[in-house]
């Protein structure tokens, strides 16, 4: 007990480490994972107090309140509508013990992650992991934008004299299902599996 509240007071507690795949079914975050929809852990940093799980769906925050308590918060963040951006590590230094990853969420959540410096060398799959998840999120909001605008411009050369009955009717049902395909499903990226094999399995 005395030396997990001297950890806690000297902030030692907070210096994470990196899981290893094989030991992710020990590990809270795994519980509140949608394993049913083919979701899973790629990569998770775990500190005394907290759990920084990043699964092909979402960041999973399991948030604790010291290390000494049991209590803790999920917090979940889906990359289909939680935009990353402002990736960086600070490297330590000769005396430091950490090495730091920082990025935003819709350039409102700050996370700020303290690992241990030995493991630099993973920490930088993560980095250009999310890198490419933030490209790839912007890229898919320009694609929306841009279904939005063509929606716009046909509205405005909309005709709605088309001969027969119900045509207007199928002429909007048409429209509506062009644009909720692009939208809602062609530049709506939920699964980023690929982006993680291509980094962080390498």
């Amino acid at each position: 007990m005395f030396k997990k509240l001297a950890a806690e007071a000297l902030g030692l507690s907070d210096i994470g480490v990196i899981v290893a795949p094989a030991d992710y079914d020990k590990v809270d975050a795994d519980d509140y994972l949608f394993h049913e929809d083919g979701e899973r852990i790629f990569f998770l940093i775990k500190s005394k107090k907290d759990e920084y799980c990043f699964t092909n769906f979402a960041l999973i925050h399991v948030e604790g309140d010291s290390a000494v308590s049991s209590r803790r918060a999920i917090k979940r963040y889906d990359f289909a509508s939680h935009r990353i951006g402002q990736v960086s590590i600070e490297t330590a230094g000769t005396i430091d013990l950490d090495i730091e990853l920082k990025f935003t969420m819709d350039d409102a959540l700050d996370f700020s992650i303290d690992v241990r410096k030995s493991f630099l060398t993973p920490l930088k799959a993560i980095y250009k992991a999310l890198i490419t998840i933030g490209t790839l999120q912007y890229r898919d909001a320009v694609g929306r934008d841009n279904a939005f605008q063509c929606l716009e411009a046909v509205s405005s050369l909309y005709k709605a004299g088309e001969p027969g009955e119900g045509g207007v009717a199928r002429q909007f049902d048409a429209l509506l299902a062009a644009l909720n395909d692009a939208v809602l499903v062609r530049h709506a990226r939920r699964d980023f599996s690929a982006v993680f094999e291509q980094y962080v399995q390498a």
